[in-house]
C-alpha cells in the first residue's frame, strides 16, 4: 500500500514580492496593448490574483501606476547611468548610455508606451510627475557628460549643450517610434550604433588646422 502524498505546499509570496510581480506584469502587458485599455482585471489575471487580492497590494489603479512609473525610473536610471559611469571619457560614456538605453527598451518594449501614455494623461498624477522627473534627470545627465567632454577636449566647446541633449533624447525616441511602427522593436539594437555615430559627428572636437 503506497503512502499518501502530502498536499502540495502553496508558495508564499510577501507583499513586496506580489507588488514587484504585478509591476513587472504591467510592463509586460503594455508591450501587448495600449496602457490606457489595460484593466485591473487583466492585470490581476496575469499575476494569478483576484481583483480583490490585487487591491490589497495597491489601494487603487493610480497607486499601481505610480509604482510602475517608479520601477521604470529606477531601472532605467540604474541600468543606463551605471553603464555611463564606467567610462572616464565623456563621449564614450554618452555612447555607452545610448546603447544601454536602446537595449533596455528592446528588452522591455512596453516602457515607451507606458511613459508616453502617462505624459498624455490630463492632470498631474504621481506617476506623471515621476516620468517627467525621470526625463529631466536624464536630460541633466546628458548635459553634464557633454560639459565634461568639453573639459576633456573630446567634445567641441562650441556645442549648444541644451540643444545637444534634446537631440540625444530625440534620437532615442525616434528610434523607438520607428521600431514600433515597423513592429520589430528588437532590431533597434542593430541600428543604434549607426544612429549614435551620426549624432556624435555633431560634437566631435575638430583639430586645429596646421599653420602655414
Amino acid at each position: 500500500m503506497s503512502a499518501n502524498k502530502p498536499p502540495a505546499k502553496r508558495t508564499y509570496q510577501s507583499t513586496e514580492q506580489r507588488q514587484s510581480a504585478t509591476v513587472e506584469a504591467v510592463v509586460q502587458l503594455c508591450a501587448e496593448q495600449d496602457p490606457s485599455t489595460l484593466t485591473t482585471a487583466r492585470i490581476a489575471d496575469e499575476v494569478g490574483l483576484s481583483q480583490g487580492a490585487l487591491f490589497k497590494h495597491f489601494p487603487n489603479k493610480n497607486s499601481l501606476w505610480e509604482s510602475v512609473a517608479a520601477w521604470v525610473s529606477e531601472q532605467l536610471t540604474q541600468r543606463v547611468f551605471s553603464v555611463a559611469d564606467q567610462h572616464e571619457q565623456a563621449d564614450k560614456a554618452l555612447e555607452a548610455m545610448f546603447l544601454a538605453h536602446i537595449g533596455f527598451i528592446a528588452r522591455h518594449p512596453g516602457i515607451p508606451r507606458l511613459m508616453l501614455g502617462e505624459l498624455q494623461k490630463p492632470g498631474n498624477s504621481a506617476a506623471k510627475r515621476i516620468v517627467r522627473q525621470t526625463l529631466a534627470n536624464y536630460r541633466q545627465k546628458v548635459i553634464s557628460l557633454l560639459n565634461l567632454g568639453i573639459q576633456q577636449h573630446r567634445i567641441t566647446s562650441t556645442i549648444d549643450t541644451e540643444a545637444a541633449a534634446v537631440l540625444y533624447l530625440g534620437a532615442i525616441q525616434g528610434l523607438v517610434v520607428q521600431g514600433m511602427i515597423g513592429g520589430d522593436i528588437h532590431s533597434l539594437e542593430q541600428a543604434a550604433p549607426r544612429i549614435f555615430r551620426l549624432y556624435s559627428a555633431s560634437f566631435q572636437e575638430v583639430p586645429d588646422a596646421p599653420q602655414t
